[in-house]
């Protein structure tokens, strides 16, 4: 997800603002005024627990009556300053001092508000007035009505119903031959199933406010919904919503129904399931990751069978391109394979004959030409892609990447993928996206609100849903969103023995809800569940922003905050500084340590005089030797300034480079599928005239500073192989034109296909269009870029230098010998245990003296010294002086051997 200053958030999140959030057209007419105080559009109070009510201004005369007033039919409202309608009132006594220290603790953003008391008798009326409309009243003495709000009430659900509902089972659950399918609609004045055709009661369960239905078994495979009778903010009514199941495991195409199924049942493991033996689980601190996108993957590889391209069962294809590439990474010690969301996405017409294509041959326009982009724009919001940061259903495999997305094909499809994946020696981790929804309110595409309206989602002081993420933001903090959180995460590691979650802006999540999951998943064994759950891996997206930021609203899964906890962070801070500047540069120009700052300048003017382009090259190099160090927060060494100084204190724009307390708690990448690609950035920033040759060299580079730093790192697929999207800058809905990934280097590397979309990328088109034309590399580039990459691979993973396990050991087995005042601008060098490191982002040969290696015997590293690198071969060390010289735009291991 994109970048806001320091606290971070990658392009994700604008990804899905031009996707999913809705723009005022220009010349619309204006928003109404604000009514004032006398607005049931808005909640600006918030009942907590069934004995208060917080609110924001406390207003009134003295003798003002403040009121709860609850219409079980939802018909109050104001007109002429008057109430009008009828309905149950609670008196409210105001509490002295406000809100009690436990209270603001749990809810720190409301600390400030004005506490009210509900009056003991009407406390037994707290969960019937819950199902209706609830609004609060304040009159002046003199009866004049002065405040009239809406009421959140995710305080007071959680305070009676959280205990027993969040231990329930809900969704299906399929036991002694009978099925039981259960929802939690706690303010629901009715639930029916709809099943089979027919209508059925659901009982209600007073403790827990779960509804539920038993039936014969059946019931399995049988389509259903629920028709839920609730109150409704948004459409400020009562309505009945006919809604699918929020814990649904599968689902008709399009999601327009769910299905009952058991996932236990045996027709729905592919053969050898049960059996299957997963590759060595390796540490997170270890994990070489590579991030990709399903339908990338094949969409377009003549190599895969033509019925499977963008599919699951691609993977199953052994012979493809991609899979053989695969094997390769693996092979060189590659660990995880990392899907983009593969939950249901709400974005993607399912079945592939509703799905649009371009009608252009996008083939025969120019490299530099608005002709694709404008092709594929007029059929995105139809076509069979997106990345798929839009939630639908939670815990069911998305249905276009099916052969058939009806029913449980996709389900079987989803785990051969898993298993195919796991043969070839990778592990699998998916991405999860919980902190939004596609849609809230009455949306076609809203589930959760439409069955307990204003509780999933997380509401901004007024009552309405915030959308800092892009879209409708959840609220983990609250009980039964944390508990689906929890749930759906297990049944994926139970049920598709997935290795691994990434959270898409977890800072967005409470830490306590993910620490939930390492608690509920560290639970799973061999033995009851099939899986090893303490084999899990979890990273994610540790930015800080919104309305939750700061730890407005609970202690939030950040990066500083995830220190400690064996859970990583993205760590942008080597990413930016290797790349140069940042993802929202207004000049793409900006350059950075790999690609050519001060050593290798552009005609950027960006960059500032040839003085400022060398201290900031320095900065960056400080900045980058705390990533090889896996950011940590205390590991001391000499900065570029010639001072002692710890990770924490070299700063990234006002923030500590180092957040990290161990090998592990920082995820290290030098791209993502967010903003350019490595390549396009390269592209961007790079001379204009450097060589294909050069480019691939860099590359390589830029992708070492991750692989060989403490730490798991992750690399996007194919950018080994120099991967481009012709300057994309954010995908996520360009199609397969600008994505798919060219397995066969006689395509391309996917560069000069068009001009990027113009949504995103049309301020950059005056900077990318002569790109277009003149930059492009061949077959040799691609595949030499490729070879180099994994040699340094299997460097990082066969040395336990790279490897170590605490800080401590970092502090003792790392340095920089010649980090300091005298240090060469545009090379790094890294001593790790008997391993010396020259990364040489210069264009020249360069000596690097380490004073204290002389007269030890230091060799290139044999897996290099025999590897597909001509240029690093040449790479040369002299004992007696310590002089290690390393040819241009190279990364160089030595390696310490026997006299």
């Amino acid at each position: 997800m994109a970048q806001l200053r320091h606290r971070t958030v990658t392009g994700t999140v604008l990804a899905l603002v031009a996707a999913l959030c809705t723009a005022i057209p220009a010349g619309a007419a204006p928003p109404p005024p604000d009514p004032g105080p006398l607005d049931l559009t808005k909640s600006t109070a918030q009942w907590i627990d069934r004995t208060t009510v917080a609110v924001k201004d406390d207003g009134g005369a003295a003798g003002a009556t403040t009121r709860l007033v609850s219409d079980r039919h939802g018909k109050l409202a104001v007109e002429d300053g008057e109430l009008t309608g009828t309905g149950r009132e609670s008196a409210l006594r105001k509490i002295p001092g406000g809100l009690t220290a436990a209270q603001r603790a749990k809810f720190p953003h409301l600390a400030r508000y004005a506490a009210y008391e509900v009056a003991p008798r009407d406390r037994e009326h707290t969960a019937e007035d819950l199902t209706g409309q609830v609004i609060l009243t304040r009159h002046e003495p003199d009866g004049t009505l002065t405040a009239a709000t809406g009421v959140q009430t995710q305080g007071v659900l959680d305070d009676l119903y959280a205990a027993r509902a969040t231990k329930a089972a809900l969704g299906p659950v399929f036991r002694k031959g009978k099925v039981t399918l259960s929802v939690w609609a706690p303010t629901a004045q009715s639930v029916a199933l709809e099943l089979g055709g027919k209508h059925l009661p659901m009982r209600r369960d007073g403790a827990s406010g779960v509804w539920s239905a038993t039936g014969p078994g059946r019931w399995s495979g049988e389509h259903y919904r629920f028709a839920v009778k609730v109150w409704s903010p948004s459409a400020r009514a009562v309505v009945t919503n006919k809604v699918t199941d929020p814990y649904s495991l599968a689902l008709t195409a399009d999601s327009t129904r769910s299905v009952a199924v058991d996932l236990d049942a045996e027709p729905l493991a592919p053969k050898g399931w049960a059996s299957l033996k997963k590759p060595k689980a390796v540490p997170l601190r270890n994990a070489q990751i590579q991030e990709l996108h399903i339908r990338d993957f094949s969409a377009t590889d003549r190599t895969a069978k033509a019925r499977h391209r963008g599919t699951y069962r691609a993977f199953t294809d052994t012979r493809s391109k991609g899979s053989r590439h695969l094997r390769k990474l693996a092979r060189a010690g590659t660990s995880y394979v990392h899907l983009l969301p593969a939950f249901d996405i709400a974005t993607i017409p399912e079945r592939a004959a509703d799905q649009k294509r371009p009608d252009c041959d996008l083939a025969s326009f120019a490299a530099d030409s608005e002709r694709q982009q404008e092709c594929v724009a007029a059929v995105a919001a139809d076509d069979a892609y997106n990345w798929g940061y839009d939630p639908f259903h939670y815990t069911v495999p998305e249905g276009s990447y099916a052969t058939d997305p009806d029913g449980t094909r996709r389900t079987v499809e989803f785990r051969e993928m898993v298993q195919a994946l796991n043969r070839d020696g990778l592990r699998v981790v998916m991405d999860v996206v919980y902190n939004h929804t596609a849609a809230s309110g009455q949306d076609p595409k809203s589930v959760l609100d439409k069955i307990v309206p204003g509780y999933y989602h997380r509401l901004l002081a007024d009552g309405t849903v915030a959308t800092s993420t892009c879209c409708a933001n959840t609220a983990p903090e609250n009980a039964m969103m944390g508990k689906l959180v929890v749930d759906s995460l297990v049944t994926w590691a139970r049920q598709y023995k997935v290795d691994g979650f990434r959270f898409d802006l977890m800072g967005h999540h409470p830490k306590a809800n993910i620490l939930a999951v390492r608690e509920a998943l560290d639970a799973l064994t061999l033995e009851k569940d099939g899986v090893d759950g303490k084999r899990i891996i979890l990273y994610g997206e540790g930015w800080n922003f919104g309305e939750a930021a700061d730890d407005a609203r609970f202690v939030q899964a950040t990066q500083k905050n995830m220190a400690g906890t064996g859970i990583a962070t993205f760590s942008d801070r080597a990413r930016d500084a290797v790349r140069g500047g940042g993802p929202f540069d207004d000049d793409p120009g900006v350059q950075g340590f790999a690609s050519g700052l001060y050593t290798d300048p552009n005609s950027s003017k960006a960059n500032g005089t040839p003085a400022e382009q060398r201290a900031r090259l320095l900065h960056y190099q400080d900045l980058i030797k705390v990533g090889l160090t896996g950011n940590l927060a205390d590991y001391t060494f000499t900065d570029s300034a010639g001072r002692e100084v710890k990770g924490s204190q070299v700063d990234y724009n006002g923030a500590p480079a180092g957040y990290a307390a161990a090998p592990g708690d920082a995820l290290a990448y030098a791209d993502a599928h967010d903003n350019e690609t490595l390549f396009d950035a390269l592209a961007f920033k790079l001379p204009p005239s450097t060589t294909p040759a050069d480019r691939s060299r860099m590359q390589v580079l830029a992708m070492a500073t991750a692989a060989l730093s403490q730490g798991p790192a992750l690399s996007q697929a194919g950018t080994d192989r120099l991967r481009s999207k012709s300057l994309d800058r954010n995908s996520y809905d360009s199609g397969d034109w600008f994505n798919a990934l060219h397995w066969d280097c006689r395509d391309g590397n996917g560069f000069g296909r068009g001009l990027p979309p113009a949504a995103d990328n049309k301020s950059k088109w005056p900077y990318g269009k002569p790109l277009l034309t003149s930059v492009g590399v061949g077959c040799r580039d691609i595949e030499a870029a490729s070879a180099a990459y994994r040699d340094l691979l299997r460097i990082r993973t066969t040395e336990p230098a790279f490897g170590q396990r605490t800080a401590d050991q970092v502090q003792r087995t790392i340095s920089f010998p010649l980090s300091g005042r005298a240090e060469t601008p545009g090379v790094i060098t890294l001593r790790a245990g008997d391993l010396v490191v020259v990364f040489n982002a210069t264009p020249e040969t360069r000596e690097q003296r380490v004073r204290d290696a002389a007269g030890s015997t230091y060799r290139l590293h044999p897996i290099q010294a025999k590897g597909a690198d001509r240029s690093v071969k040449s790479a040369t060390y002299e004992p007696s002086s310590g002089i290690f010289t390393v040819p241009g735009r190279t990364v160089a291991v030595f390696s310490r051997s026997a006299r």
